[in-house]
């Protein structure tokens, strides 16, 4: 009995001085709810402590005697081990939250491309192969039966199954650059036998379009890099330059070294690309404004070209230039080529 009454004659107190401190630190919550996770879990672990400290000063009438030195002895040392511990943990919890919130803005960035790029294919897909169906279809039936026309049909279905190869390969090397299954073989490669090679290759459609293609570099920096695949990626940059510069217009490749760095440069002469649209023009089955949807292809020459840069360890940008765009491409030097220009 009188340790209910001592209970009930303390207990007033206890309450009456860890209430208003419970309330404020409620409050501080409140107010720092946009904060950070670490200050939140701070004030959460430190106001039960104060509460509690406080309610023992309410016990003991503000009298320093055994009891409150104990409590403030306890509410100390346990402050000095929680309060680190809040704040790692709160770090912890607020990098995790981040990496999930990026995670699942990736993933919605990658479903909504994959979406974007089964349309385009579909579409894409559709257009030679009702025009191959047909062709067939007029051979078969003897609709044509001309030399001249039999051998026009072959040529032109030749034609279309080439650009669905393509079409093919181009799917195949961008699921292998997504999966992260690009293996590279490193060695020291001259740039400028990479882009010869290139540049050899689409000279033939440049020439087709009355477009001048050209390099305008005297020395040509030595790369860490995989031949194959480097000559991709300028094949790709020379081929969608040429795609969108008019008749009589110019394509320029030049290069050079910057540091511990190589770069090469495709200037076009497009007309430029809306800025809302510089950032994406290396984003899966992405032509930009109208005049570049009207273009052949699926989209995807400008994302493998950044995703085989990137497995090099390079970077790729696109910036308005002069009449066009200027598309920049930075790869290391090959360690030789480092030590002979340090």
């Amino acid at each position: 009995m009188d340790v209910i009454t001592e209970l009930t004659h303390v207990a007033p107190y206890a309450i009456g001085l860890s209430l208003p401190v419970a309330l404020t630190g409620a409050g501080l919550l409140y107010a720092l709810r946009h904060r950070s996770l670490a200050t939140t879990l701070t004030v959460l672990v430190l106001t039960p402590l104060l509460a509690t400290l406080a309610g023992v000063l309410g016990v003991t009438g503000f009298m320093f005697g055994p009891q409150l030195t104990t409590a403030v002895v306890i509410c100390t040392a346990v402050a000095v081990v929680t309060v680190p511990v809040a704040v790692l943990l709160g770090r912890s919890i607020a990098r995790r939250s981040v990496w999930e919130r990026e995670a699942r803005a990736r993933e919605r960035t990658a479903e909504e491309s994959r979406r974007e790029l089964v349309a385009w294919i579909s579409h894409d897909l559709r257009t030679p192969l009702a025009g191959i169906r047909a062709m067939a279809e007029a051979l078969a039936d003897g609709v044509v039966d001309e030399p001249a026309e039999v051998c026009d049909y072959a040529t032109r279905i030749r034609g279309e199954t080439e650009r669905l190869s393509g079409m093919v390969e181009d799917l195949f090397e961008l699921s292998r650059i997504t999966a992260g299954a690009v293996r590279l073989d490193l060695s020291a490669a001259p740039l400028q036998d990479v882009v010869s090679e290139a540049v050899a290759a689409e000279n033939p459609l440049a020439r087709r379009r009355g477009i001048r293609l050209r390099t305008d570099t005297d020395v040509w920096p030595v790369v860490a890099g995989s031949d194959p695949e480097l000559a991709r990626v300028v094949r790709n940059l020379l081929s969608n330059a040429i795609r969108h510069t008019p008749p009589g217009g110019s394509v320029v490749l030049t290069a050079g070294s910057d540091g511990s760095q190589a770069l090469f440069r495709v200037d076009d002469a497009c007309g430029g690309i809306a800025p809302e649209d510089l950032t994406r023009v290396f984003d899966v089955a992405f032509r930009g404004s109208q005049a570049r949807r009207d273009e052949a292809g699926a989209g995807l020459g400008l994302a493998i070209a950044r995703g085989l840069v990137q497995a090099h360890q390079g970077t790729i940008t696109a910036r308005n230039h002069g009449p066009g765009c200027r598309f920049e491409v930075r790869l290391p030097l090959a360690p030789a080529e480092r030590c002979r220009l340090a």
